[in-house]
């Protein structure tokens, strides 16, 4: 996540990241809580791999 933020709406904490709205919580410290866990899991993640977008060989189609 680029940047987030947690707003009060009514009774609600909203967590919003990139200025959308993500996740509502009933607790401040909740919300703070899953961003966090949320960036170490993100972290932790290895880079996607980059497949080759060669295409595949195709099966010889057999005569009718």
């Amino acid at each position: 996540m680029n940047s987030y933020s947690i707003v009060r709406i009514g009774d609600d904490y909203v967590v919003r990241a990139d200025d959308k709205n993500i996740l509502k919580v009933a607790s401040r410290r909740r919300a703070a809580q899953l961003v966090t866990d949320a960036a170490i899991l993100l972290n932790a993640q290895p880079p996607p791999a980059v497949e080759d977008e060669s295409p595949s060989p195709a099966e010889p189609v057999p005569p009718i």
